[in-house]
């Protein structure tokens, strides 16, 4: 109970004001999309921009890691979408955006503040390497399934320039691929944007949560509860448990173990409502994951929190 109170609740407590706070009109809906803009489009950008940037590449790209929490994320997004299709019969595009839900879990906003206050600053080496190549990897497997089921005998050009417009346009890809320019060119900041940055990183997390929480009351968990339910187990249960067992089987050391189990056992992110939006398809079905599932992992988080001691 104590881990839950110390570890878990607090950010799900700024989700919660949130929440509350656009519920009962003490802010508005605008305000939460400009919050919102401002986090996922500059602060967390700025955040995996320094993080990356300082990085020690080198010494932090762990395979075994990688393979384990990507491989049961291909795997996730590979079961959510052909269970969509055999037993609720939905139409293709529609399963690529309900796999999409059960592929990409929130590594950033909700992973990354948990494992924080679970195992200190230090030990965030593991998440930030997943983060590094999440959007890239996430993104890219659901456009290319989605550009292929919706553009089936196009050429392989008009494919590939879809995806690349996709990609390159997401802010957090920016962010990351140049934090990677300047980690692997050696440019060191100068010590007053360095400082600047700080200040945007600090905020990125807080203000992310609350419009999170300010997001959420416009999701109605309606109707498709079926395929809801089958999003929440593939991502609060199935991913988790595929990077614990390959993990073990690969030897991944003990912190970035602990990062990757707990990072796959994240809700849907936002994103996944953002790529259903994208394409017009799944949209009922990604809002209510991401709504039911946020508040469903308070206490599957927990179970695991206590399973990785």
């Amino acid at each position: 109970m104590q881990l839950l109170l110390d570890v878990i609740m607090p950010v799900f407590l700024v989700i919660g004001f949130g929440y509350v706070a656009v519920w009962r009109g003490l802010f508005p809906v605008s305000g939460v999309d400009g919050v919102l803009r401002f986090a996922q489009s500059f602060a967390v950008p700025c955040l995996l921009f320094q993080a990356i940037a300082n990085l020690d590449l080198g010494a932090a790209f762990d395979a075994g890691l990688l393979v384990s929490f990507y491989t049961g994320a291909a795997i996730c997004f590979a079961a959510g979408m052909f269970g969509a299709r055999l037993f609720f019969k939905r139409d293709w595009e529609d399963c690529v955006a309900i796999g999409f839900c059960c592929l990409f879990s929130n590594s950033v906003l909700l992973g990354l503040p948990i494992s924080e206050r679970a195992y200190g600053a230090d030990q965030l080496t593991g998440n930030y390497m997943i983060i590094a190549i999440h959007s890239p990897f996430c993104y890219g497997l659901g456009i290319t399934v989605m550009e292929f089921v919706r553009n089936r005998g196009q050429s392989g050009a008009t494919l590939a320039r879809s995806i690349s417009r996709a990609m390159f346009h997401n802010p957090l890809v920016i962010g990351i691929l140049a934090g990677f320019t300047v980690n692997l060119t050696g440019f060191v900041i100068p010590p007053v944007v360095d400082d600047a940055l700080s200040l945007i990183v600090r905020a990125a997390l807080p203000a992310a949560l609350f419009a999170l929480g300010g997001v959420l009351i416009q999701y109605k968990p309606e109707g498709d509860m079926k395929a809801i339910a089958m999003v929440c187990v593939i991502g609060l249960v199935m991913h988790p448990a595929i990077v614990w067992l390959m993990g073990s089987a690969l030897s991944v050391p003990p912190d970035l173990f602990r990062s990757g189990v707990l990072t796959a056992a994240m809700a849907p992110g936002f994103n996944a409502y953002i790529f259903a939006n994208m394409y017009g398809r799944g949209r009922r079905v990604a809002a209510s994951s991401v709504l039911i599932a946020t508040a469903s992992s308070i206490f599957t988080v927990w179970i695991w929190l206590t399973v990785l001691g």
